[in-house]
């Protein structure tokens, strides 16, 4: 379940906006589950990764209000800390009445049109994510047997997969609008080149242009193309832990199918999904078959101490670079873990491929 931290920071703060009729205002009432009178809400502003406060309102007979004025819509937050923990919701600032709804696991932003559309789109992820976290207690338990862990690893997979699909699905339908854009930067990494470009080229050049974030998409998706699927591979080199410099071409290329995977001790979806690629290799590794690992460590040590803790025996690479990763930048990867498959040829066979998809790949190339 790797995409939560990740979807959550993705969301840019301002969006290109659609006007809103002047004079009408905004009024923003709601209530906060759990919290008391005289707690303070704070409306903010997402910017970079820091929340800003604009706004604050004080909870009054269980509910808090704030009213103002928009001229184009765009992307806002409501926190309130419950007993120390603060919950959070990101919703439209449009004018409008906008019924706010913050909770522990329903959150509910409702009112005008782009919070409605918006709505429809949580609700659905709500649901997913308190199937993940259920999955995730689940696998907590130290009496699982190894059939019942693969089966709930295989089930957060393919919550993981609908996790995903619900985004791509809500800016394929809504790319002309707010909800479609928040979505869209949510979930770009995830598409193929040519999805990106069909979702980039609904947009006015003028609204990619001025967005921050529109633009690296676009680039990225430049970068994508030179490394899709049916393309030959790019080379690079880089140290293995032994600091021996090593280029992906020593193991691409060769005649083997290799699958490189892009991940980082740091990163606990990487650790999880890595019995599967251990699995993968003891059962393949005599067929023609090889890994190359590069990670995206940032400090040496513990790059090499996540090999001898997860038991990779593969080769491995990495410029301890974290996402100025050369390798990744190269090969467009935004997020971990992730894999590439080359055929023997050194063409690009499939990218993303995680659990239960990879193993039926490998099982179809490596009869």
């Amino acid at each position: 379940m790797k995409k939560l931290t990740y979807l959550f920071v993705a969301t840019a703060a301002l969006l290109a906006a659609c006007a809103t009729a002047p004079g009408s205002g905004y009024t923003v009432t709601g209530t906060v589950e759990g919290a008391k009178d005289g707690d303070t809400v704070f409306l903010q502003e997402l910017n970079g990764r820091k929340f800003v406060a604009l706004d604050t309102a004080v909870i009054t007979s269980g509910k808090f209000t704030f009213k103002g004025q928009q001229d184009s819509v765009v992307e806002r937050y409501l926190t309130c800390k419950v007993e120390g923990q603060p919950l959070r919701i990101d919703f439209f600032l449009e004018n409008g009445s906008i019924s706010i709804e913050l909770t522990k696991n329903n959150d509910v932003a409702k009112g005008t049109p782009n919070n409605d559309t918006y709505q429809l789109v949580r609700a659905q992820i709500s649901l997913l994510n308190q199937e993940m976290q259920a999955t995730n207690e689940a696998m907590a338990s130290s009496e699982l047997t190894d059939d019942a862990r693969a089966a709930l690893m295989a089930k957060g997979d393919s919550l993981e997969r609908a996790y995903v699909q619900v985004l791509k699905d809500g800016a394929r339908k809504n790319i002309t609008n707010p909800v479609g854009i928040v979505l869209f930067k949510q979930v770009f990494y995830e598409n193929t080149p040519d999805e990106n470009s069909a979702l980039l080229a609904q947009l006015p050049k003028e609204t990619v242009k001025a967005d921050q974030t529109l633009t690296r998409i676009k680039e990225i998706t430049d970068k994508q193309k030179k490394t899709a699927v049916g393309t030959k591979f790019v080379d690079f080199e880089m140290p293995d832990p032994n600091g021996k410099m090593v280029k992906l071409s020593d193991y691409v290329g060769k005649g083997k199918v290799v699958l490189v995977d892009f991940w980082a001790s740091w990163c606990p979806p990487c650790r999880r999904e890595m019995p599967n690629l251990v699995k993968a290799y003891q059962t393949y590794k005599g067929k023609n078959f090889e890994i190359v690992g590069v990670s995206l460590d940032q400090d040496a040590d513990a790059w090499k101490k996540g090999i001898k803790e997860l038991g990779i025996t593969w080769p491995q690479m990495s410029d301890v670079k974290y996402w100025n990763s050369e390798a990744a930048k190269l090969y467009a990867v935004n997020s971990i873990p992730h894999t590439i498959l080359f055929d023997g040829e050194g063409t690009i066979i499939a990218r993303g491929l995680h659990g239960e998809e990879l193993n039926a790949k490998l099982a179809e190339l490596l009869k």
